[in-house]
């Protein structure tokens, strides 16, 4: 079984390679994981790769320009997708509900009395851009303005992004990230000016994983169910391998709000 991931730093695809590992494990098959680190070019280089193993099949979280062109992409071998989307009714995929997701954690800071909510959102994939929609939606439905920035998706851009903010008179005291990376760098910018959370700053973000509730007060996230999206993919990809005719198949999990401290 081939696994190509865009970033295993991240706690979701580090978390998604095991559970995909245990289920390979169980039907006596072995995994070739692959990180892209969020590269077309290498990430081709991968997909070339798995063609010439000749793999039975893969699980893949496509960066975002090759999502954008999956429908004029053919494998010998049946692909599932993960985390991220491509052109609807082509490939079998497991993902959360990103936009309700996003949703839930806008809602959240509102409620605690919150109106300036800064958005900090990874610029290579649909999944950053599906829970853009959903903060803007919630932003909107507020009747708050919607402040967000596409960053390369790491804690080093989005240290960065929320020192230049941070340097503001009147900045966010709240912010909401599209995965763990860039949360754990608006924790870093934060802590750097010296700024107690959550009385000065909030942050919420998605996520789940050791270090999110042992920094300070511990940080609220969006939990992926990563286990039932790995297991849910290899049940997709053998019965894919059962029945190559049948149409495809979009899964769709929640996500689940962990509060904390953060906020």
């Amino acid at each position: 079984i081939g696994l190509v991931v865009s970033d295993i730093r991240n706690p979701f695809f580090t978390a998604l390679s095991r559970a995909v590992e245990d289920a390979a494990y169980q039907a006596d098959m072995r995994v070739m994981l692959c990180n892209t680190d969020e590269n077309p070019a290498r990430e081709a280089m991968y997909l070339r790769l798995m063609q010439e193993e000749r793999i039975t099949g893969l699980i893949y979280a496509p960066t975002r320009a090759t999502a954008d062109r999956l429908d004029r992409m053919s494998f010998d071998f049946p692909v599932v997708l993960v985390d991220r989307a491509g052109p609807p009714g082509r490939q079998d995929s497991v993902l959360i509900d990103n936009q309700e997701a996003a949703r839930r954690l806008v809602e959240h800071l509102a409620g605690q009395g919150h109106t300036r909510i800064g958005g900090l959102f990874g610029n290579t994939s649909s999944t950053a851009i599906e829970r853009h929609q959903g903060y803007v939606a919630a932003m909107t439905a507020r009747g708050l303005t919607p402040e967000a920035r596409f960053i390369a998706p790491n804690a080093e851009a989005a240290g960065e992004e929320v020192m230049r903010w941070l340097a503001q008179p009147d900045h966010p005291r709240a912010f909401i990230t599209s995965n763990g990376l860039l949360l754990l760098g608006v924790v870093k910018a934060v802590r750097a000016r010296g700024l107690s959370i959550p009385d000065e700053v909030a942050m919420v973000g998605f996520d789940h994983d050791i270090w999110t509730e042992l920094v300070g007060p511990g940080l609220t996230v969006i939990e992926q169910p990563v286990a039932d999206i790995g297991r849910t993919a290899m049940t997709l990809l053998f019965e894919r391998l059962e029945h190559p005719d049948m149409p495809p198949r979009k899964v769709v999990l929640a996500g689940r709000l962990v509060v904390r401290g953060s906020t």
